[in-house]
């Protein structure tokens, strides 16, 4: 007892004395408009101590004993900030630091790729980043045109209703409400992967991230060959605004702006929007035109500062596109007056019918609470629906055979929790929860004359008697009584009235009647549940070399659904694919059929990160990435796939200049796949339908490097190459030959690189004249798994230019070409009509001119 009296009587006589020789520094780093600058580096050098600001922008500094100090802040595109503080008898000193731009760095260069801000360099997996002056110099507002700037990323946007997305050779574009996507996209930490859902408008952004490789550690189910990730402006505490107007031909039409206001001192409000669109580059005999763009789209942010240890940001984000048709071009049959071409005009049925109505919302509450000098807890709550409705003719001809329309829904409501933890020790990381639910489905309508689609069907029914087990001599009378029908004849559609008159292949509807009209109906369905677990580390071994760890698991409930009635009026072609039902393309289901499935599963990362030099790292990381289940429901059948697993193997080094004006990385990967599900329009006795199989094991090898330079001022470039060889494996697993041994994955070009240059000449102390030119290529690609010759397009270039003249940093007039010299491509062949045997072609964008004129108030 008096030994623990004796310690009491101590601790009471020293500790206040202990209290009274320390205090803390705690302060918020903000920019020039009042927001916050998370993963600024704050340092007292005289105490080798040093804090990164968290997602507030606040650090802290306790137990620091009374004296002078030279405070030292940093961060990527801001000039160094140092201040003398005196720490007297107050317990704490407050700091407000506001960093000045830096006008020769480049940007992009700090990254949330980990769920933390980070330098691009400290990074232990494979990014790349642009900022908001990339996106505007290269005048960026859509996917398909960033892809031009990031190695190892294709994107193909066939309309805003069916995008794919390739990452190091993985396709991720099967709109099929069963399948989850293999390349997540995500919105300020909320995922917006669903294919159809996925298209938005790069608008008033703050930065994109693309990370490669699987990311299901840091970015959830659906991630398992990288992500994408948008990260849009919020509101600050700053007035400005900004106004672009532009037109060019093809009836271009462009306004985009935004206006920021603080309203109080602690609330702020953002409204941002964009009007894009054109006509469309090719003509249609038929009425109208193909391949346009129509899209109006609006976010309203707002910031609310509940005291200095809490940030609100609520976001909203609304898009509506109506643009014409795509031209699926049938590279069999020409247009009356033109060619099989794809890059000429079309003549396809329904004419101004064909297009895309599609409405996506979505609201977004992202809440950070600091809860002491250590932790914060972030919180992601997001809702998001998404309706879209596309009519297409998949035979691309004048013939009324396959007109077939698209109706997607998906509605989704998600959560997550995430502690984050980070001190002035070597750990820090995260861990945390979530909750995703979706429901959607996928509704596809069909009209045809049935005059037409029997001219369609004369291959299937000439093949299936030349299989017979018949005589050669009643083989040939038979098929000389059953002649190949061609679907268009002299750019006129070819109407076969009656089925021929051959009762020992048709029965009793030999010679019988075929209709002008017929109409049936497909849906699929799909609904997930999916909670889930993680926790991701680093650790600092020294002050050199680190090492990351994580983890997340999964439980998902999986439903998959099929429906697909009978039609109102009994077709006379259904005895070809759908079994003599009442159907001619769709199968009957005799009712909904459903099915749910239940699964756990575990993805994790293991990533060690060297720094040779201060401004060289060395990092090498392994990683397990895994597709969920697709719980496949077919009318004859249902078939559950294994999850798609593959486990990656990546090194590579990043150098950033110490004067942050010269970043160099260099990467090489391995990709061991399992269970590789591939997706192709078939036609067979489950009907027509886009059919999701396992073609077993594939691997992937390959490098990229990318360079970026600020030379001075008013002169910075970059370039990028990639080169990737993905290929099925000649067995699988097992030691089974497999059906697709040797041939390439699609939508990947081998070799992949481009180049851009920003070079400005001052004419006044504040007029420049700027020329910004990009150049991109991209080797042979085929479009679909079976490498089919002719379904492919060989390599080519893209020229992009662009000058113009800004005043003061207020006023910009822009001229650009697009395409400069008219190349011509085709970004999709294959498609519906290739399960008929029919190939369409989808032409790539021509050369587009015009202006656009900038104006920006502060």
């Amino acid at each position: 007892m008096k030994p623990i009296l004796l310690l009491v009587i101590l601790y009471s006589l020293f500790l206040p004395g202990m209290a009274q020789s320390n205090s803390g520094i705690e302060g918020t780093v903000i920019d020039e408009s009042g927001a916050p600058l998370p993963g600024a580096l704050v340092q007292i050098r005289e105490l080798n101590k040093s804090a990164i600001t968290n997602p507030n922008g606040q650090f802290f500094f306790e137990q620091i004993q009374r004296g002078s100090y030279i405070l030292e802040v940093s961060f990527i595109g801001y000039q160094r900030f140092e201040t003398s503080v005196e720490l007297s008898e107050s317990p704490n000193l407050e700091l407000e630091i506001k960093l000045i731009p830096d006008a020769i760095q480049l940007e992009g260069l700090v990254v949330t790729s980990q769920r933390r801000s980070q330098l691009i360099k400290d990074v232990p997996i494979a990014v790349t980043s642009y900022g908001t002056d990339f996106l505007t110099r290269t005048n960026t507002f859509e996917f398909d045109a960033l892809s031009e700037f990031v190695p190892g990323l294709q994107v193909q946007l066939q309309s805003v209703n069916n995008p794919g997305f390739v990452i190091r050779g993985i396709t991720s574009d099967d709109g099929d409400a069963r399948v989850e996507p293999r390349v997540s996209v995500f919105q300020d930490g909320v995922s917006i992967s669903k294919s159809r859902g996925s298209v938005v408008e790069l608008f008033d952004m703050e930065r994109v991230e693309v990370l490669k490789g699987p990311q299901g550690t840091l970015f959830g189910r659906g991630a398992q060959i990288g992500a994408i990730h948008l990260i849009q402006n919020k509101a600050k505490n700053s007035f400005s605004s900004q106004i672009r107007l532009g037109a060019g031909d093809y009836g271009q039409r462009l306004a985009t702006g935004h206006v920021n206001v603080p309203l109080t001192d602690q609330f702020f409000l953002r409204v941002a929007g964009i009007y894009n669109a054109r006509e469309g580059y090719l003509e249609n005999l038929s009425g109208g035109t193909l391949n346009g763009k129509d899209t109006k789209a609006g976010r309203i942010a707002m910031k609310y500062l509940s005291g200095k240890n809490t940030a609100i940001d609520f976001i909203f984000n609304y898009q509506k596109d109506t643009p014409p048709g795509t031209a699926f071009k049938s590279g069999t049959y020409a247009p009356f007056g033109g060619d099989v071409s794809p890059n000429t005009f079309a003549d396809m049925e329904r004419g101004n019918e064909l297009g895309v109505d599609r409405s996506v919302w979505g609201a977004t509450l992202l809440v950070n609470q600091t809860l002491g000098s250590t932790w914060d807890l972030s919180s992601i709550t997001a809702y998001r629906e998404f309706d879209s409705f596309e009519t297409f003719d998949s035979d691309g001809t004048v013939a009324p055979t396959l007109f077939l329309g698209e109706e997607a829904i998906g509605k989704q409501f998600s959560q997550e929790l995430r502690f984050n933890f980070a001190d002035e020790s070597r750990f820090r990381g995260f861990t945390g929860l979530s909750f995703f639910y979706e429901n959607g489905s996928q509704r596809i309508p069909y009209e045809g004359d049935e005059r037409s689609l029997y001219a369609l069907f004369t291959p299937f029914v000439r093949s299936g008697i030349q299989g017979a087990s018949l005589p050669d001599p009643v083989k040939e009378q038979v098929l000389a009584a059953i002649p190949f029908e061609p679907l268009v004849i002299n750019g006129q559609a070819n109407l076969v009235n009656n089925l021929p008159n051959v009762p020992a292949i048709f029965g009793p509807l030999a010679g019988a009647p075929l209709k002008s009209v017929h109409r049936e109906v497909s849906t699929n369905f799909g609904r997930n549940y999916a909670y889930e677990v993680f926790a991701d580390g680093t650790y600092d071994f020294n002050s050199k070399l680190s090492v990351t760890a994580g983890l997340r698991g999964t439980y998902e409930q999986i439903t998959g659904a099929l429906d697909v009635p009978e039609a109102e009026e009994r077709g006379t072609l259904g005895f070809i694919l759908t079994g003599g039902s009442a159907n001619n393309i769709f199968t009957p289901t005799d009712g909904r059929k459903e099915t749910t499935e239940e699964f756990f599963s575990a993805v994790g990362r293991l990533a060690v990160d060297y720094k040779m030099s201060p401004n060289t790292t060395f990092f090498g990381n392994v990683s397990r990435g895994r597709r969920p289940n697709v719980v496949q429901v077919l009318a004859s059948e249902t078939n559950v796939l294994n999850a798609e697993t593959v486990w990656s193997y990546e090194v590579g080094m990043k150098t950033l200049s110490s004067d942050d004006r010269l970043s160099f990385d260099l990467n090489a990967y391995y990709y061991d796949y399992s269970n590789f599900q591939t997706s192709i329009a078939v036609a067979d006795q489950d009907g027509l339908r886009i059919d999701t199989r396992d073609e077993g094991a594939s691997t992937a090898l390959g490098f990229e490097t990318a360079l970026r330079y600020a030379v001075v001022k008013n002169l910075s470039f970059f370039a990028n190459y990639g080169f990737i060889d993905a290929t099925f494996d000649e067995v699988d697993a097992e030691g089974n030959a497999q059906n697709l041994a040797g041939n390439t994955f699609r939508l990947t070009p081998k070799h992949s690189a481009s180049a851009g240059l920003d070079f400005g000449i001052p004419i006044s102390q504040k007029a420049l004249l700027y020329f910004r030119p990009t150049y991109s290529y991209k080797s042979r690609v085929f479009f679909e798994e079976t490498n089919l010759p002719g379904i492919e397009q060989e390599g080519y270039g893209m020229l992009n230019l662009r000058l113009g003249f800004n005043f003061g940093q207020k006023y910009d007039l822009m001229l650009f070409a697009n395409n400069a010299l008219d190349e011509e491509f085709i970004i999709d062949a294959g498609n519906t009509g290739g399960a008929f045997g029919i190939p369409t072609f989808i032409a790539g964008p021509p050369r587009m001119i015009g202006a656009q004129f900038t104006v920006n108030f502060r």
